[in-house]
Order: C-alpha cells, then structure tokens, then sequence
C-alpha cells in the first residue's frame, strides 16, 4: 500500500446536510484502514462536525492526521463558544459522550478566530502504511 499525505483538509458549509459529504470524504481518504478505525472514525467525525455546524460559525474545516499508530481528527469552526458534554436527554447530548468513550483522547484548543475540537483514535499499525 502505497503511503498517505499525513494531513487531509476538507472546507465545508454551515448546511447540516454537508454531514454526509464528510461521511463519505472519512471513508473515502481513510480507505486502507480496518473497517472498525474507518467506523468509528465516521462516528467521531460526524459528533464533532454535527457540534460545529450547531453550536458554531463559519469557516468550518475538517481535518484527517493519520499517523502509524493513531488517527487525530480536527473539526475547526468560527464561534467562540466552548463545546461541553451535556446530560443526555430526548433533545440530544449524546454527541461528545459518544466521541469520549470512542476515542482514546479528545479535548477543544481556544484559537484566535474560533476553536478546533480534536480526537484521537487508535489504529493498528500493521494494517496501512
């Protein structure tokens, strides 16, 4: 297998139907890894990317960081406010619940025009290169 670029970057809209061009996109560039990694990076990518385009503003901007032993997953956004795990309810609050038992590290970093919400999720190492 051939190796990947260690950084894929994808510009999207604010139009909550752009999470399925990002589905695809997760799938698309992370083709060679196992079917679980790929699964529950679909999973992360769309909790992180649903929170942004909700809570967030625009520019939003996805970024895939794979590496040999653990895929770092990037969703940038505009809007100041501080992402935070809520209760779960009938009205939603299960997002970065999910992305917190999924991934092995995950977290927000404060930036001059807007914040990145980041995870990171371990891969095996001997099934891409």
């Amino acid at each position: 297998m051939t190796l990947r670029p260690a950084r894929h970057e994808l510009g999207i809209t604010s139009e909550l139907t752009e999470l399925a061009k990002v589905r695809g996109w997760v799938r698309s560039v992370l083709g060679g890894f196992p079917a679980s990694v790929v699964t529950t990076a679909v999973m992360v990518v769309d909790e992180l990317t649903s929170n942004a385009l909700r809570h967030g503003r625009a520019p939003y901007h996805v970024r895939l960081l794979p590496g040999v032993a653990k895929l770092r997953i990037e969703v940038d956004d505009a809007g100041g406010e501080v992402a935070r795990r809520r209760t779960p309810s009938d009205q939603g609050g299960r997002g970065l619940l999910l992305v917190e038992r999924c991934a092995a590290a995950w977290g927000q970093l404060r930036r001059p025009g807007g914040k990145t919400l980041w995870a990171e999720l371990a891969t095996d190492p001997g099934a891409h290169g």
